[in-house]
C-alpha cells in the first residue's frame, strides 16, 4: 500500500493536469468507501476488548488524542508554518487512528486486539473530540465550525462504518467473499485521494514543499516513539507497547484532507499535510513493523 500511494503521489506531481479537473468533493466519497470497507471487516466481538480490558484502551485513546494534537501544534510553532499548512498539520494530529494501523500492528507482532479496539474507540470518539481539539488548537487563528465538522465526521466516517457492519450482519456469506478484495480496493481509493490532493497543489508543493514534508515525517516518527515510550513508562507488555506506538503514530490522514476540503476551502494548502502523511505513514509503518519484529522476540 505504501508503494502504491507513493507511486500515485509521484504520478500526480509529474502529470497534475490529468487530475486537476476532478472536484475535491470526490475525496469525501472515496473516504466513505474506505470507511464502509472498514465496517465490513469489523465484528461486534472486536469491541469486547473495550469492556474486558478498559484500562488498556483508555491509556491508548488518551495517548492518541493528546500526543498527536500537541505534537502537531508544537511542530507548527517550531517551524513557523504559514496558517494554511499549520491548519493542515493540526487537522492530521486531531484525527483518529489510521485504517492501516491494524495490519501494521499484526505485522509487528503487537497486540492486535488492542489495536482494533483503539481504532474503533478513537473513530467513535472522533465526531466529538476532533472538532473540539481543532477549535482549541487552531480556533484562535481560523474559524472552526465545530457542529458542522461533527456532522461531517458522522456522515463521512461513522455512517459508512455502520452501513458496513449492517451489510456484514445481513449478508455474511457475501461479505466473507468480498473482504478478500477490500484491502486492495481501499488502498486504491486512498492512493486516488492522495493523487487528487497532490495534483491540485503540485506547483506550490514543488516550490516549497520540503519543509512540510519534514514536519509531517517528524510528526509521525515522534508519535510512534512517544506512543511506545508511554507504554514503557506504564510497564505494559511488549505487544501492548507496539500496538499503542503504531495506533498513536498512524492517523486517519484521509479524514484530515476531507475535513480541510469541506470546511477550510479558503485554505487550499491545508489538504497537503494529510496527503503527505498518507504517503509517509504507510512507508514508516512498514519499516517500524520490520524493526519491531527484528529487534524483539
Amino acid at each position: 500500500m505504501g508503494l502504491l500511494v507513493l507511486a500515485a503521489a509521484l504520478a500526480a506531481l509529474a502529470f497534475p493536469d490529468s487530475l486537476q479537473q476532478i472536484r475535491p468533493t470526490v475525496i469525501n466519497y472515496l473516504l466513505g468507501v474506505v470507511m464502509f470497507g472498514m465496517g465490513m471487516t469489523l465484528n461486534i466481538k472486536d469491541f469486547q476488548i473495550v469492556f474486558s480490558r478498559p484500562k488498556d484502551v483508555i491509556i491508548g485513546s488518551l495517548a492518541q488524542f493528546t500526543i498527536m494534537p500537541l505534537l502537531a501544534w508544537s511542530l507548527t510553532r517550531l517551524f513557523q508554518l504559514d496558517e494554511a499548512l499549520a491548519l493542515g498539520v493540526v487537522l492530521v494530529g486531531c484525527c483518529p487512528g489510521g485504517t492501516a494501523s491494524n495490519v501494521i500492528t499484526y505485522l509487528a507482532k503487537g497486540d492486535l486486539a488492542l489495536s482494533v479496539g483503539m481504532t474503533g474507540v478513537s473513530t467513535l470518539l472522533a465526531p466529538f473530540l476532533t472538532p473540539l481539539l481543532i477549535w482549541a488548537l487552531a480556533g484562535k487563528s481560523v474559524e472552526v465550525d465545530v457542529i458542522s465538522m461533527f456532522l461531517s465526521i458522522l456522515w463521512v466516517v461513522i455512517l459508512p462504518i455502520v452501513v458496513g457492519l449492517l451489510v456484514k450482519w445481513l449478508w455474511p456469506k457475501l461479505t466473507e467473499k468480498a473482504t478478500d478484495y477490500l484491502p486492495a480496493f481501499s488502498s486504491v481509493a486512498i492512493a486516488f485521494i492522495v493523487a487528487i490532493i497532490i495534483a491540485a497543489n503540485a506547483d506550490k508543493l514543488l516550490a516549497g514543499g520540503l519543509i512540510i514534508v519534514l514536519v509531517v515525517m517528524l510528526h509521525n516518527v515522534c508519535g510512534l516513539g512517544l506512543g511506545y515510550l508511554i507504554g514503557r513508562l506504564l510497564g505494559l507488555s511488549e505487544p501492548k507497547k507496539r500496538a499503542i506506538s503504531i495506533e498513536v503514530g498512524m492517523q486517519n490522514s484521509g479524514l484530515a484532507s476531507s475535513l480541510a476540503t469541506l470546511h477550510f476551502a479558503v485554505y487550499p494548502l491545508a489538504t497537503i499535510p494529510g496527503a503527505i502523511f498518507s504517503v509517509w505513514h504507510n512507508l514508516s509503518g512498514a519499516a517500524v513493523a520490520y524493526l519491531y519484529r527484528r529487534s524483539w522476540t
